[in-house]
């Protein structure tokens, strides 16, 4: 008789301690009774590829891929997803005989967040900060919630223009209006403001002017917990509705689930039981 082994599944990035992915995996297990063991696993920076194969030849049937390795991700994959290839990064992989897959559910996540936040987007002017790899993930699975407007903001001028370049002609499919913007004091006034850049994490407070948002509007970091919280102070002075990345986090997490297992958790309880667990 064979005995029953579990779904093998990880996270791989450098640093990995940080990483919540196994305990919100865990948790979309034990709530679909499904048998998976997921491990958090540390890559060295010129050694993850070598890392996958790894993971590869012991069985494991998929990972997921966080910082720095997303770009080199899309580039093992002999098959990769329309919206990874977009974005130029993946955060998803699986491993099914020769094949590996590459996909990114980043974007995804940040929908289905909006979503479940009540947060609209079809038809709105949203404004998104950053053009580095959260922000490409996303910009996907954005245009295709139908906004009638996005634009970019970044730093670094050609990177924005890099970013909506390669989504131009999906903008123009949807009917969205996709375009760079040279300055934040141009004046133009948003329904939503996405903040995807790396500033918090750098521990630079963003300097944001007043009046980027329409009374009642909506701002998202990307990031959760204390790096989040000077654009969710900004967003309170403006006076709208502010949230964080964690139900981002639990919702891409969901889909990557559902690509490897099938069956696609509830993120509700799952999200609640963290921000329980991260209230002070």
């Amino acid at each position: 008789m064979t005995a029953h082994r579990p779904t093998r599944l990880a996270v791989v990035g450098h640093p990995i301690g940080h990483s919540r992915s196994p305990r919100i995996h865990a948790a979309f297990a034990e709530q679909l009774g499904l048998d998976v063991d997921y491990q958090a696993v540390l890559a060295p920076l010129d050694g993850f590829a070598r890392t996958v194969e790894r993971l590869r030849h012991e069985g494991f049937a998929g990972c997921n891929v966080t910082l720095p390795f997303k770009p080199e991700a899309l580039a093992l994959a002999t098959q990769a997803s329309a919206r990874a290839t977009l974005a130029g990064a993946a955060n998803t992989l699986g491993f099914e005989g020769d094949t590996v897959w590459a996909d990114n559910t980043d974007g995804v996540g940040l929908v289905y967040d909006l979503v479940a936040a009540r947060f609209p987007l079809a038809g709105k002017r949203v404004l998104m900060l950053g053009a580095g790899g959260a922000c490409a993930g996303a910009m996907a699975p954005l245009i295709e919630a139908g906004p009638a407007e996005i634009r970019v903001f970044n730093r670094s001028a050609d990177k924005a223009t890099a970013l909506v370049e390669r989504h131009r002609a999906l903008a123009q499919r949807h009917g969205v209006n996709l375009k760079t913007l040279g300055s934040l004091d141009s004046g133009a006034v948003y329904d939503g403001v996405i903040n995807g850049t790396s500033a918090a994490l750098g521990g630079t407070a963003l300097a944001l002017p007043r009046g980027l948002l329409k009374p009642g509007g909506w701002a998202v970091d990307m990031v959760y917990g204390a790096a989040a919280q000077p654009f969710l102070d900004w967003a309170a002075a403006e006076g709208a509705q502010g949230r964080d990345g964690l139900g981002m986090l639990v919702q891409q997490a969901a889909e990557a689930f559902s690509l490897w297992l099938g069956q696609r958790p509830d993120p509700v309880p799952v999200l609640a039981a963290l921000r329980a667990e991260l209230s002070p």
